[in-house]
């Protein structure tokens, strides 16, 4: 077991996913931005899903592609498929996240699948990232109760 301990921010993502309205591109440009500014070492920017089911993170190309780096700040994304871990790659990620969830009754709710397929889901996702690491690609995961 690591010593070590990494604190994401993901207002960006978990937090602007549930509003109701649309939130503009430049408005989540200015809010990671501030956050990278705050001194905050790792901020999720986005989540490469299916605008279908999430249609705040449809802009997710363009705000991966926008941000500002700060020197110093990891701007990690969700990729809870192979399609969007691909997706992703193509738009710059250098770190990506896999969101599973700790109890059978969140992971339904939040994911439609049980804790075990989500894990067979996200296999090839970690695979992936595994063989992209060369390109300082890396993987974490997210565990979440409901």
């Amino acid at each position: 077991m690591s010593n070590f301990v990494k604190i994401v921010e993901v207002g960006p993502r978990d937090g602007l996913q549930n509003e109701p309205g649309e939130v503009s591109t430049d408005v989540k440009l200015e809010l990671i931005e501030r956050l990278a500014d705050a001194g905050l070492p790792a901020v999720e920017a986005t989540a490469f899903v299916s605008p279908k089911w999430v249609p705040q993170m449809a802009d997710h190309t363009e705000v991966l592609e926008r941000i500002r780096r700060k020197p110093g700040v990891s701007y990690p994304v969700l990729t809870p498929n192979l399609k969007g871990f691909e997706a992703a790659r193509a738009a710059g990620a250098t770190e990506v996240a896999i969101f599973g969830a700790a109890s059978e009754a969140f992971s339904r709710k939040n994911i439609n699948c049980s804790i075990a397929e989500s894990l067979d889901r996200f296999r090839p996702v970690a695979d992936a990232a595994k063989q992209a690491a060369g390109d300082k690609a890396t993987v974490k995961t997210e565990p979440a109760s409901g």
